[in-house]
């Protein structure tokens, strides 16, 4: 069962920042990046759960999470659909995060008091999204709508709250624009955990870029 409420999640999103995704088969690969995104001051993690046997992989990284990291927070993301949404939340997932709008994932996670985050694209699926009790909606995919898109719908409903996912880098411009735009935090993938840093097992390499994407995002908000 999760060990956060949907409250204190959305709090941690909006004080970090960032929210980074990652996914991989490996297991001890996975625990040496969760370990270098925590390190390097990230309390949040993404496993996006896109692999076969995908549950195996979670449920040892949460497990190390909890014995290892304390204040670690781990959901998973690309679930689409309610039963696969209780199967993660039955191992411990804190969050949920979708590509698509969801009502019956939304049930599932309400009931829980577990946060979900579902992918929308326009003011009608947040407008509805939000009717559902969804605190921070996901904008997705971010590279096709922007920062001006949320510069747009925060102008008539301040209270939306907007993680984008896709289109987001490293890059002081780039997180300028969309944090200038108003975003509660931003979801981070192959920007920050690469290819190459998998690739070549450089988890000193990911701390420190972690690190320096959080100190960015910090004195972008002042």
């Amino acid at each position: 069962m999760a060990q956060y409420s949907r409250i204190e999640v959305a709090g941690v999103m909006k004080n970090n920042g960032m929210v980074p995704l990652f996914y991989h088969p490996d297991i001890e690969l996975g625990k040496q990046v969760l370990k270098a995104c925590y390190d390097g001051g990230s309390r949040l993690m993404e496993f996006t759960a896109r692999g076969d046997f995908a549950y195996e992989v979670f449920l040892e990284l949460n497990k190390y999470a909890l014995s290892a990291l304390p204040g670690m927070i781990i959901g998973v993301g690309s679930i689409t659909d309610a039963g696969a949404a209780s199967l993660f939340m039955q191992m411990g997932a804190n969050f949920i995060v979708t590509p698509s709008l969801r009502e019956d994932i939304a049930i599932v996670c309400n009931r829980r008091k577990v946060l979900w985050s579902p992918g929308c694209g326009s003011l009608t699926e947040i407008n509805k999204a939000e009717e559902l009790g969804c605190e921070i909606v996901k904008l997705f995919p971010g590279s096709t709508y922007g920062p001006g898109f949320v510069k747009a719908i925060k102008g008539p409903q301040p209270w939306t709250s907007i993680m984008p996912t896709g289109g987001v880098s490293t890059e002081e411009s780039n997180l300028k624009s969309w944090f200038d735009a108003g975003v509660t935090c931003v979801g981070m993938g192959s920007k920050l955990i690469s290819k190459e840093i998998l690739a070549t097992k450089d988890f000193q390499g990911l701390e420190e870029k972690v690190r320096a994407t959080l100190t960015t995002i910090a004195n972008l908000r002042g």
